[in-house]
């Protein structure tokens, strides 16, 4: 909010989400909307509100993220479960760049950040939570892959992951307070004009390894 940016707050639990917008109700550079990552129409709709209301958009944060399974293996995993899980962490954010890379096409600028975690990094990975892990692994290349094609258009796509962080998913037991985690997140949606990085996964404004 310090920088100046109107930010579009969205929540599939629109209670949630306009209970979290009546407690920034102090700024005025905040809306609600509601949106569900794994509904076209969802999706649709939000698109629809942003082209109407605002006319761009030049920062697209993809930080839907559900099902941290540990309990499961890849061997016995539930396999409606974790295709829930993709729809969500993977065809979420898919959907939502493909709705919103076309606007910023128009305005010769974008950031796009896809909020992923370590657990999807191939380098090290290892049993366990398959369908979260392979969910953000499918991220992270798809983060490869938009990079790849809108550079020449002014849109950064970088993966960012925030860490272990204290949210609902993550618990209380988290060793990173939601300001630290969203550190690296605003970093990547801020870089400047220029030679910034595209295509790259970071923690901290660090990069690291797939």
């Amino acid at each position: 909010m310090a920088l100046s940016h109107h930010v579009i707050l969205t929540s599939r639990d629109e209670a949630k989400g306009r209970k979290a917008t009546a407690e920034l109700n102090g700024d005025k550079n905040l809306t609600y909307h509601p949106l569900d990552v794994g509904s076209d129409e969802s999706v649709a709709t939000v698109k629809g509100f942003v082209e109407r209301e605002f006319g761009r958009l030049d920062i697209l944060v993809n930080n839907a993220g559900i099902n941290y399974d540990t309990w499961q293996t890849a061997v016995g995993a539930d396999l409606e479960e974790s295709h829930y899980t993709m729809e969500i962490n993977l065809f979420g954010p898919w959907r939502m760049s493909q709705a919103f890379i076309p606007l910023m096409k128009k305005k010769g600028y974008g950031r796009i950040v896809n909020v992923s975690s370590g657990a999807g990094a191939l380098n090290g990975m290892r049993g366990g939570a398959p369908a979260y892990s392979v969910s953000k692994a499918g991220l992270n290349a798809l983060t490869i892959k938009l990079a790849a094609e809108v550079q020449e258009a002014n849109i950064l796509v970088n993966a960012v992951c925030p860490g272990w962080v204290r949210t609902d998913m993550g618990g209380s037991d988290a060793d990173r307070s939601v300001e630290e985690g969203t550190k690296g997140i605003i970093w990547a949606a801020t870089i400047e004009e220029g030679n910034g990085p595209n295509g790259r996964f970071f923690r901290d404004g660090k990069k690291i390894e797939w």
